[in-house]
């Protein structure tokens, strides 16, 4: 049996256990209902019988006209595995979770069938960039560098987590607190950005430094946090808090927003900049929003504290490092 599908039992019997789903909530709208399969839990099968609605033709007239003959939405995002976001399904190859409910969510108000793929963090821009890809979904934060490149339109909030070995005695609850450990986390991320702004900061005001170690794969990052190779990992919020709590053997030490301590962080479907399609997308996730799927998707997987109000267009993100 491969790694990748042990993984993936594991966090299936992991899931049904914890039954944090008691059923999608219902839509003033047109969204179709969850699966029975959902409602006792999650569903981690490849059939996923995901949450619909329908199309708004209004909507999908201003997708530019190059996708709409085209008929399709490419969609690209993170191959690592990070439930309850975006991973594998139990036959390790369908991509599942909150973020591609969103993507094909959107895809359904559009009219365009939906085309994921994967790739590691730092392609997922180079995919845009290329035009290899329509949208990066994928618990993508809006940052002030990366608006400079890219549009955004919102969809969540960006909450990150601090996740330590349970009983480590490390807690969080400021910059300070990173001083002397060793921090895993994913590189080219926001996170990484923070940590290592926060990491200057310590080091000038007289403290210890710490040392920031890269990850790609949940698998990598958990080895080393349990062999106590590091002592804390940085990441989203939802993944952490899940993994915390389907293995009981971390704990979550703090949280923080995702754009720093100052501003509330946002995380958001990302285009190339000035090509026509994000306002097509923001219009997208506001109908879904007021239709009431968009309530249903973050219920079943559990995420509905990360919700929004409406979606926007570039808010202001991450500051630039100064």
């Amino acid at each position: 049996m491969s790694a990748t599908i042990r993984r993936t039992r594991l966090f299936a019997s992991a899931l049904t256990a914890v039954a944090l789903l008691a059923g999608a909530a219902c839509s003033s709208g047109e969204a179709a209902e969850p699966d029975a399969a959902t409602a006792a839990g999650y569903n981690l099968t490849a059939e996923q019988n995901r949450i619909t609605t329908d199309e708004v033709p209004d909507i999908a007239a201003k997708v530019p006209q190059a996708i709409r003959d085209r008929g399709t939405l490419i969609v690209t995002g993170s191959a690592g595995t990070a439930p309850p976001l975006r991973f594998y399904a139990d036959d390790d190859k369908t991509i599942i979770g909150s973020e591609t409910d969103i993507a094909y969510l959107i895809g359904d108000v559009l009219g365009l069938d939906i085309e994921l793929t994967a790739a590691d963090w730092a392609q997922n821009f180079v995919r845009i960039d290329s035009g290899e890809a329509d949208t990066f979904i994928s618990n993508v934060t809006v940052t002030e560098e990366r608006k400079e490149k890219y549009d955004f339109a919102t969809y969540r909030l960006d909450s990150l987590a601090v996740e330590v070995k349970k009983g480590s005695g490390i807690t969080f609850s400021g910059p300070k607190d990173i001083a002397g450990l060793k921090i895993g986390v994913g590189s080219g991320t926001n996170q990484e950005a923070l940590l290592v702004e926060w990491n200057e900061q310590n080091v000038a005001a007289g403290l210890e430094p710490a040392e920031i170690l890269y990850y790609q794969q949940a698998t990598d990052y958990y080895l080393a946090l349990g062999s106590g190779r590091i002592d804390a990992y940085v990441g989203p919020n939802p993944s952490s808090s899940f993994h915390a709590l389907q293995t009981g053997e971390t704990e979550v030490a703090g949280t923080f927003s995702g754009a720093g301590l100052d501003l509330q962080g946002e995380i958001a479907v990302l285009t190339k900049k000035d090509n026509g399609l994000v306002g097509a997308i923001h219009e997208a996730l506001n109908h879904l929003i007021e239709n009431g799927a968009y309530a249903q998707v973050l219920e079943r997987w559990g995420i509905q504290t990360e919700a929004l109000d409406a979606s926007e267009i570039n808010p202001p993100g991450l500051p630039k490092k100064q």
